[in-house]
């Protein structure tokens, strides 16, 4: 009787965390540069006294889906979307480097470049800061950041920094807890003249929300059916009880 409690508890719990994992991804149907994470339920043998017949089942997000969200043309000068494979370095809140897909740029008070997050971007030589004030701000295809300054004329445009684009690799990526990617090694990522970007656009999330809607309705059924079958496994224990006593 106890198997069949333990099997369907722990289906319970692993379900309501796959739907967890369904739901985040739903709410971010429209974050730009957002990639959708991946969940996968495997059974796990339990150890210790008494327990090597028990098996547990365990959903774990082992990566996320990589494939390039649709392009939204903004016609704004600030917002890039990274072309085919690649990524933005970014700073993290640590101070290290980080990878985001998230182009849709700004700049503070102080000059310095970052995302719609308020992540700093990161170029050849740490983040990049722009000399204020400035009119005019353009970033080409290869991430060469260029400003035209307050009262200059027209023709008048400095290049001022790049932005480190890079491309390890996206089976050497993990997402950390801040939603940005990093190097499983901890290391930071070369920067590759081979990135390159589109400007005026951003890129928007991969997630199908049809897919997660299907997704959670489907784990709800898999919920409603472990409870099912822990109220049998109650029931079988209170018939066996019974018998006990007429016996």
């Amino acid at each position: 009787m106890d198997k069949l409690l333990y099997v369907a508890m722990s289906g319970a719990k692993q379900n309501m965390n796959s739907l967890a994992v369904s739901a985040n991804n739903l709410a971010n149907a429209n974050t730009d540069g957002f990639k959708a994470n991946l969940a996968q339920a495997r059974s796990m043998q339990a150890f210790g006294e008494g327990l090597p017949t028990r098996v547990f089942s365990m959903t774990e997000t082992p990566s996320a889906n990589f494939s390039s969200g649709p392009i939204k043309t903004t016609g704004r000068d600030l917002d890039i979307a990274v072309k085919g494979d690649g990524w933005i370095a970014v700073q993290s809140e640590n101070g290290g480097e980080a990878y985001t897909r998230s182009g849709s740029l700004r700049f503070d008070h102080t000059g310095v470049l970052r995302n719609d997050r308020g992540t700093a971007v990161m170029g050849d030589n740490g983040p990049i800061v722009l000399p204020l004030p400035i009119e005019k701000v353009e970033i080409s295809q290869d991430g060469i950041v260029s400003v035209r300054p307050s009262g200059a004329t027209a023709e008048v445009i400095e290049e001022v920094a790049r932005i480190k684009l890079v491309n390890p690799g996206n089976e050497n990526l993990m997402r950390g807890e801040d939603g940005l990617f990093r190097l499983m090694s901890g290391e930071n990522a070369p920067a590759d003249v081979n990135v390159g970007l589109v400007s005026g656009a951003v890129e928007g999330s991969n997630v199908n929300a049809v897919h997660e809607m299907v997704s959670m309705i489907d784990l709800q059924r898999q919920f409603e059916m472990q409870v099912k079958m822990m109220k049998t496994a109650e029931e079988n224990d209170r018939a066996s009880s019974a018998l006990m006593r007429i016996s």
